[in-house]
C-alpha cells in the first residue's frame, strides 16, 4: 500500500481524472489495501496465540459495535456510479428512495445523466426519481445531459416530462447549455411543439427574480429586517448578488439593505457578485459602498475569490478609480484646512492693497506733505515780519497749482545769511527739496535773466508766462500787509500724473531698390 506522502502528492492527478477512472483507481488501491492487510495477518504470530484467545479476537471484531456502515443516499450514489442498474433496483425495491442525494444535491440521477447511463436512468426513473430534481445551483437532470450532449438521455428525460424552461442559479436554461448541433435541434423542437416563445422564456427567467421582489416588498411593508440572515448566514442581499438580480438588489439598496454584512463564511455580497461573476451587481454594490478590500474568515477579498477575467479586470478598474477619488478627496480635504487657516488669520496678516489704492494713498501723503511745507513757511514768514501772516501767492490763471513760498529769495537750505541748519520736519522735507532737481513742466517757459527782456526785477518771465516755482521771491513785509479778509487760502497741490512722452519711431530705411 502507498505511504500517506504519495497519496497526497498523486491527489492532482485524481482529480483530473474522469467518475469511471476515479473508481478504477480507487479499485486499485483498495485492492493494494487488502493485499498488505493479509500479508499483514500472515506474518503475525498467532501460534503463540491460544485457540481461546484468537476467538476472542475474532469475535470482537464481528461485534456489532465496529461494523462500518454507510448511509442509503451513499450505497445508492455508489451503486448508481458503478452502472450496477441491478443494484440499484435492488436498493429501490428494499425501500430507499431515488430522490437521496449528497451534500451538494446531486441525486443518482443527476449522476447518471451525466455518466450516460442509460439503462440505470431508465431503473431510475421507473422507480419514481423526480425528473426535474434540483442540485445546489438549481441544474435538473435535463440540464447535465444537454450540457454534455447525450442525445438518447435528452429524448427520454422529454418524453419524462423534464421542464425545457427550467433555470439554474445562472439564468440558464437547457437550451443555453447545450453546444451539440444535434441535441440542441431536439431540444429546439421539443420547445415548438410545446408552443415555448421569447415571452413565456423570458417570463420563466425574470419568474425566480420576480417572485424574489415581491417577498422583499412584503418584508418591507411589514417592517422587517431585511438584513436577517437565512441559510448559512446569507441574508437577501447576498443572494440578489450572487444571482444577478438587479432589480432585488436596487431595492434592497434603497430600504438600506447592508453591503457590509458576512455570511458564515464571512462572505460579504460583494464576495458573492464577484464569484459568480455578476459585473452589474459588482458595480452597483460599489456603486452604495460596498467594501472592495472586504475580509472573509479565510482573509479573502472579492478580488481574491474571482474566477472571471472580466469581472476581475472591472474590479482592478474600481479600486483604481475609487483610490484616485480618495486621493481627490483628501486634497480638497487639505485646501479646505488652508483655506480655513488663512480666512481665521486674516486678522494678525495685512492685506495686500491694490493699485488704486496705493495711489489714493500716495495722493494723501502729497497732500499732507504740500501742507506741511506751506504751514512751515507760514510760520517762518510770520516770524521774520514780527507776526505779519503774509499773503499766499494767487492761483495761476491756467488752473495749475500755486507756487510754494520761499522766505528770503532763495530756495529752502541755502547756506548764507542768517539761515539756520535745519532742525524740524519742515526743515528737513524743504532741504530734501531743494537738492533735488526740479522738472518743468512742458507748457512753463524759463525766467529770463535778472533785469534782462523787460523783467519788473522781482524774476518773473515774459508777460501772460507764469513764474516758475524756483523764480519765485518773497517781497517785503510791507508790501505783503492787506486784511484779514482779503487771505484766500491756498488749495494743497494735487498729483499731476502726465503719461510719458512717446517714443518716435526710427525711420525705415531702405534694404534694397524695390522700395
Amino acid at each position: 500500500m502507498a505511504e500517506h506522502l504519495e497519496l497526497l502528492a498523486e491527489m492532482p492527478a485524481v482529480a483530473r481524472l474522469n467518475t469511471p477512472e476515479r473508481l478504477k483507481h480507487a479499485q486499485k488501491r483498495r485492492a493494494q489495501q487488502l493485499k498488505k492487510w493479509a500479508q499483514a495477518e500472515k506474518e503475525t504470530p498467532w501460534v503463540k496465540l491460544g485457540g481461546g484467545e484468537r476467538k476472542r479476537r475474532r469475535r470482537k471484531s464481528n461485534s456489532q459495535g465496529k461494523r462500518v456502515t454507510f448511509p442509503a443516499s451513499v450505497r445508492l450514489l455508489e451503486a448508481a456510479a458503478r452502472h450496477d442498474a441491478e443494484e440499484v433496483r435492488q436498493f429501490l425495491e428494499s425501500g430507499i428512495s431515488p430522490d437521496l442525494c449528497n451534500e451538494d444535491g446531486l441525486t443518482a440521477l443527476h449522476q447518471c445523466c451525466i455518466d450516460d447511463f442509460g439503462d440505470v436512468v431508465t431503473v431510475l426513473l421507473d422507480g419514481g426519481a423526480d425528473v426535474n430534481a434540483r442540485d445546489s445551483e438549481l441544474w435538473t437532470p435535463l440540464h447535465a445531459a444537454a450540457t454534455c450532449g447525450h442525445l438518447l438521455l435528452v429524448q427520454l428525460l422529454i418524453q419524462r416530462g423534464a421542464d425545457l424552461l427550467a433555470v439554474n442559479s445562472d439564468g440558464n436554461m437547457p437550451y443555453d447549455l447545450c453546444e451539440d448541433e444535434v441535441t440542441l435541434d431536439c431540444i429546439e423542437t421539443a420547445m415548438a411543439e410545446q408552443g415555448i416563445t421569447q415571452e413565456k422564456i423570458e417570463e420563466a427567467r425574470a419568474a425566480t427574480e420576480r417572485a424574489m421582489v415581491r417577498e422583499i416588498r412584503q418584508l418591507i411593508q411589514a417592517g422587517a429586517d431585511l438584513d436577517t440572515p437565512r441559510g448559512n448566514g446569507a441574508t437577501l442581499l447576498h443572494i440578489a448578488a450572487a444571482n444577478g438580480y438587479a432589480e432585488a438588489a436596487e431595492l434592497l439598496l434603497e430600504h438600506r439593505a447592508s453591503t457590509h454584512v458576512g455570511d458564515e463564511d464571512g462572505w460579504q455580497p460583494l464576495h458573492a457578485a464577484a464569484c459568480w461573476g455578476q459585473v452589474p451587481l459588482v458595480e452597483l454594490l460599489v456603486a452604495h459602498g460596498a467594501d472592495l478590500d472586504g475580509r472573509s474568515v479565510l482573509d479573502e477579498t472579492p478580488l481574491d475569490v474571482c474566477g472571471d477575467d472580466d469581472v476581475r479586470a472591472k474590479l482592478l478598474d474600481l479600486k483604481h478609480k475609487h483610490a484616485a477619488l480618495q486621493k481627490s478627496q483628501e486634497k480638497h480635504h487639505s485646501l479646505l484646512q488652508r483655506r480655513t487657516s488663512s480666512a481665521g488669520s486674516r486678522g494678525k496678516v495685512g492685506r495686500r492693497a491694490s493699485l488704486s489704492e496705493r495711489t489714493n494713498l500716495y495722493r494723501k501723503e502729497l497732500q499732507r506733505e504740500a501742507i506741511v511745507w506751506q504751514r512751515g513757511d507760514n510760520q517762518e514768514e510770520d516770524t521774520d515780519t514780527g507776526g505779519v501772516t503774509p499773503h499766499q501767492p494767487p492761483p495761476q490763471r491756467n488752473g495749475a497749482p500755486p507756487a510754494f513760498p520761499f522766505s528770503h529769495g532763495g530756495p529752502p537750505g541755502e547756506t548764507g545769511g542768517d539761515k539756520q541748519p535745519p532742525h524740524t520736519l519742515a526743515d528737513l522735507k524743504r532741504h530734501r527739496a531743494a537738492t533735488k532737481p526740479r522738472r518743468q513742466r512742458p507748457q512753463e517757459q524759463h525766467p529770463t535773466a535778472a533785469g534782462g527782456g523787460g523783467g519788473d526785477g522781482h524774476g518773473t518771465g515774459h508777460a501772460g508766462t507764469p513764474p516758475s516755482p524756483a523764480a519765485v521771491t518773497v517781497t517785503s513785509p510791507a508790501t505783503l500787509m492787506t486784511s484779514p479778509a482779503d487771505v484766500t487760502p491756498a488749495d494743497p497741490p494735487l498729483l499731476k500724473l502726465t503719461a510719458p512722452a512717446e517714443e518716435t519711431p526710427a525711420e525705415k530705411r531702405r534694404c534694397c531698390q524695390v522700395m
